[in-house]
């Protein structure tokens, strides 16, 4: 077994250690590099393309960068776009045609492309259309909104997925078996699989977790579960704030609360206040969707979610929270409508499609005498003095949407009494229409 301190690795994190140069040794991604699947197929032809890797952190995506450019034996650049410029861009091009010279190929990649703004990302352009390098850029974030179409369209994109509990596997046995320290750590089943849970996907974690344990427990020692729970209890889950993940967990939550699944609701709500999120951005979100997906059909989901964000900010965190979990089940288990949306968006759209009305002279305020002989508010009912305080036959649109109905109240929750009240309403509208035919 390889004595890592007798090869000089003391020091050198176990990410690096464990760093694989094959196809043979690189772990995951199966759906892409498994027997016969595009990437693989690509590499054992030697037909390599540019490409873009999309997928979350800690899945491998530099390393396997690393690994197809020994597969086909490049030479390897390397770029992060939080440090490097256009003129860095340059540079590399240059030594890239200079190795051209000699026959060499060079792949650069480049970590955290999504960084780059339009230009930077135009510079690749020119040298991916004519050879002078392979392409391969990393993102966690959607290409198609992170990423120039032009760049996109030169360059393949492919998914890489988080580790699966296999891989965790595989990337513990390999560990056992590159490094003493970790083959001296004695761990039962279950704490294994907990510390995979507490990984979340991402092998870079699963690793920092094993340092963690290596400097916590003695060789001697057996690493139990509650052990695991009690080192890594305060480690959030995975949560890319403001990327993917962000944008991922928090549809799942806002769709559990409209599918009506309180405990869908409940889970991504925990997930996401355990992975880091501002618990204000979920009161705001809550406000959102009582309005959204549940209206008028219970008005009460609106003061409940205003409620809960005014706790959240008078207590903070962890107390204000429960406040949260009560507003997000209440939503969930609320009858839903988005009969008020749906009237909303429809009415700027023909607000916005139409020209500028003008108010109908029996609505104008008339403040003076002036507007009074202009005919301003002449004719208007008083609603208070009618019958059912309503007056029936009575227009509030412009004459150019007159007979549009834009709220359509459903037949849940408060709402059926809405359309009741409103059918009641336009029954009256008609028998005062019918009333001045006749007449």
């Amino acid at each position: 077994m390889t004595d890592l301190f007798d090869q000089g690795h003391a020091y050198q994190p176990l990410a690096e250690v464990l760093r694989p140069q094959t196809l043979t040794d690189y772990i995951g991604q199966q759906h892409i590099l498994g027997p016969g699947k595009p990437l693989r197929q690509t590499l054992e032809n030697r037909n390599l393309h540019s490409m873009i890797f999309w997928g979350p952190p800690g899945v491998g995506k530099t390393t396997l960068a690393n690994v197809i450019s020994n597969t086909v034996e490049a030479r390897f650049e390397v770029l992060s776009a939080v440090q490097a410029g256009v003129k860095d861009i340059k540079l590399v091009a240059e030594k890239a045609k200079q190795a051209q010279a000699y026959g060499e190929v060079t792949v650069l990649f480049v970590d955290e492309v999504h960084r780059f703004n339009k230009a930077q990302q135009d510079a690749f352009l020119p040298y991916v259309e004519n050879g002078t390098f392979i392409f391969i850029g990393a993102t966690t974030e959607n290409p198609s909104f992170e990423l120039n179409s032009a760049l996109l369209s030169r360059a393949r994109v492919y998914v890489l997925k988080s580790f699966t509990d296999d891989d965790f596997r595989q990337l513990w046995q390999r560990a056992r078996s590159l490094d003493e320290r970790i083959a001296k750590l004695a761990i039962e089943n279950d704490a294994l699989d907990g510390l995979i849970q507490f990984a979340d996907g991402d092998a870079r974690r699963f690793l920092n977790f094993l340092e963690i344990a290596i400097d916590f427990f003695t060789s001697e020692a057996v690493i139990t579960l509650d052990d695991i729970r009690e080192l890594l209890s305060h480690q959030p889950r995975r949560f890319d704030k403001g990327g993917e993940n962000f944008y991922d967990q928090i549809s799942a939550f806002h769709k559990s609360v409209r599918g009506s699944s309180p405990d869908g609701a409940l889970y991504w709500l925990c997930r996401m206040l355990d992975g880091g999120i501002d618990p204000l951005y979920l009161a705001r979100r809550m406000v959102r969707i009582a309005s959204e997906d549940i209206g008028n059909a219970d008005p009460r989901a609106l003061t409940l979610a205003l409620n809960a964000w005014d706790s959240q900010e008078r207590l903070g965190s962890p107390e204000g929270e429960l406040s949260l979990a009560q507003a997000a089940v209440y939503l969930a288990s609320a009858p839903k409508s988005n009969a008020v949306y749906t009237a909303f968006n429809a009415m700027m759209s023909a607000v916005r499609s139409s020209h500028s009305a003008e108010v109908p002279l029996h609505l104008r305020n008339a403040p003076t005498s002036l507007m009074k002989d202009l005919d301003y508010g002449r004719d208007y009912r008083y609603a208070h003095d009618e019958p059912h305080a309503y007056a029936a036959g009575e227009v509030y649109l412009p004459d150019h949407m007159q007979g549009q109905r834009f709220y359509d109240p459903v037949d849940r929750g408060l709402e059926q009494k809405i359309r009741q009240k409103l059918d009641f309403l336009k029954q009256l509208d008609e028998q005062a229409q019918n009333q001045e035919d006749e007449s």
